[in-house]
């Protein structure tokens, strides 16, 4: 990652850290439990990716950036809404998020899913509070949101992960977890920024294409860094793939084939941006560090 490009994620994290404050309740606001448990997931150190990808997408449309903060937030405040619950012992049973103890660990298991549940209601209040484009309404914002967040596509991918421990063998029934668990939330991200922008048609198309297959992408060298990094390095737990008998890239394809499709992806949603030019090196740069990362 050269400087130039780290410099763009740092001051992109800070302004989306910025308005996500600004967004939040404060910590001493009634009932106090509620909005420390929501602010100790929300600031525990976070790429924000999501809602860099929906910003450099609106920027990718020649959109303001200003205007699509609030569904970058609003992103970003479902992925984190989605790892509290998916921490609960319930469900992946983890100590550890972006290196800190998770929501359930500092604050009870309770309050946990309810911190939880209160981040997601607080994503849509987001949403609604964005406005309108040339071609989207808040409706299309909320509609786009509350379809990535349902039982169709997150709560259906968290679900088809549990059942399929010990029982996935293939990459076809892996792929479909992961279109929903990981893709869609990614993929989502990138259209309301567009969205947000007032994007035509082909554009918002070429952008779903890339955040598709960013998205599986992704995923993929997740699970390659949870077999090859340290838990201090990850800031979470590694390993818990393997030990929960989860079906993963590497143990159904191979490392080396697994590396092989994670690029074959990227060059993927490479492709699909050529509509933008020059306006999508943003989305070009962030799909390489993605490929690329090592945490």
């Amino acid at each position: 990652m050269n400087d130039a490009f780290k410099t763009y994620l740092d001051e992109q994290r800070a302004r989306v850290d910025d308005a996500l404050d600004k967004l939040m309740p404060a910590e001493d606001v009634q009932p106090p439990t509620a909005h420390k448990a929501m602010r100790h997931s929300m600031f525990a150190g976070g790429k924000r990716l999501r809602p860099i990808l929906c910003l450099a997408a609106t920027e990718a449309c020649g959109g303001d950036i200003d205007r699509a903060m609030p569904l970058a937030c609003a992103a970003e405040a479902v992925h984190t809404y989605s790892l509290m619950h998916d921490d609960l012992p319930c469900m992946d049973d983890d100590d550890f998020r972006r290196g800190h103890p998770t929501c359930h660990k500092v604050f009870g298991e309770a309050v946990a899913v309810l911190a939880g549940d209160a981040l997601q209601a607080l994503a849509f209040e987001m949403a609604a509070g964005a406005e309108p484009s040339s071609r989207f309404g808040v409706r299309d914002y909320i509609i786009e949101l509350a379809s990535t967040a349902g039982s169709l596509h997150l709560i259906a991918g968290q679900i088809m992960d549990m059942e399929g421990e010990g029982t996935v063998r293939t990459e076809e029934g892996l792929r479909a977890i992961h279109e929903r668990k990981t893709m869609a939330l990614l993929t989502s991200s990138v259209r309301l920024g567009a969205m947000s922008s007032g994007a035509n048609d082909a554009q918002l198309e070429a952008l779903t294409r890339f955040g598709k297959a960013l998205g599986l992408a992704f995923q993929i060298i997740d699970d390659i860094l949870d077999v090859t990094q340290t838990s201090e390095k990850l800031g979470k737990s590694a390993g818990k793939d393997v030990a929960a008998e989860k079906a993963t890239y590497p143990s159904i394809l191979g490392m080396e084939a697994s590396r092989a499709e994670a690029s074959r992806l990227t060059a993927e949603a490479y492709a699909a941006l050529d509509l933008f030019g020059d306006k999508a090196a943003r989305l070009r740069s962030l799909a390489e560090y993605l490929l690329n990362r090592d945490y």
